[in-house]
């Protein structure tokens, strides 16, 4: 420490000695200030907040959920994917170092049950139960060993020509690739149905169409069935909470954009593929830069 002095009232040198007990409270209040900033920091930011990146950017979880309805060798309806252009799908993603993940993961992060998933996830679902899952989808989902959720409306099963038998929904379910969950009872246009009915009667009709779909499903196929995918894609704010007095967790609409989690877990779009989506069109679906169409099938 370097030394310094004053000169007394006589002129002669006179050595000053620092006042150590100031220094001492100067440096305690210093770290007392320190303490409380970092306080208040943590008290700030929330528990759980996402990491941030070199850049200082919050890393975003955006994940692409794909949703399929018919498949076969050709193209019957505007609904149906060629099971080839639905393998170059499949293809793409397993050559450009995408995850194909349960739809169930991505539900627990939105729940805050699971940690994030990881980057170039995508989800894979298929709506109504169509018999071509069976027939056509099905050799691709096993070669490739993908997991896939099929949103299935009961009253269709084992009953439709088009749809698929309970038994082979069972047969299905044991390749452990799939998982079984509602889209209400019989499908129907909720909007539609709002004008014919008076309130009283509506509400009826809404609850028939979630309860007796999840436990028809979870009685012939003994699953559980918590995931509703809005028919039509339509739904309003009354209709999340019936669907969620009726026991289901997370439910999915048809709209063109990437899930985040910034959704409401009642409302998570989902793109709807057709046999267009493919080559560059589908390549720019899974980068996000599809137009963002916010528009449910009316």
């Amino acid at each position: 420490m370097r030394r310094s002095y004053n000169l007394s009232e006589d002129g002669k040198k006179m050595e000053c000695i620092p006042n150590t007990g100031i220094i001492k409270n100067i440096g305690t209040s210093l770290l007392s200030i320190f303490a409380f900033f970092n306080f208040l920091f943590f008290l700030i930011i929330p528990v759980g907040a996402e990491v941030k990146n070199g850049q200082d950017k919050p890393t975003q979880v955006q994940v692409p959920i794909l949703l399929y309805h018919r498949f076969g060798p050709s193209v019957a309806d505007s609904m149906t994917i060629t099971s080839a252009v639905f393998e170059s799908h499949l293809e793409y993603l397993r050559k450009n170092g995408y995850t194909v993940i349960p739809l169930r993961q991505l539900v627990n992060y939105y729940r805050r049950k699971g940690p994030p998933p990881p980057k170039k996830s995508v989800v894979i679902v298929v709506d109504d139960g169509h018999k071509t899952v069976y027939t056509d989808m099905l050799p691709l989902v096993k070669r490739y060993h993908i997991p896939v959720t099929l949103f299935l409306y009961p009253s269709a099963i084992s009953n439709a020509s088009y749809a698929m038998t309970w038994d082979q929904l069972r047969e299905i379910k044991k390749t452990g690739l799939f998982d079984l969950q509602g889209h209400t009872y019989w499908h129907p246009n909720f909007k539609k149905e709002q004008k014919k009915l008076n309130p009283a009667n509506y509400e009826k009709f809404v609850e028939m169409q979630l309860k007796k779909s999840k436990e028809r499903l979870e009685k012939n196929l003994d699953v559980n069935v918590d995931m509703l995918a809005w028919p039509f894609g339509i739904y309003d704010d009354w209709l999340i909470a019936k669907a969620a007095e009726a026991g289901y967790t997370a439910a999915f609409t048809i709209e063109r954009y990437h899930a985040s989690r910034f959704d409401n877990v009642m409302k998570i779009p989902r793109y709807l593929l057709n046999n267009a989506d493919k080559g560059k069109v589908f390549e720019g679906i899974l980068e996000g830069n599809s137009p963002a169409e916010r528009m449910a099938i009316r």
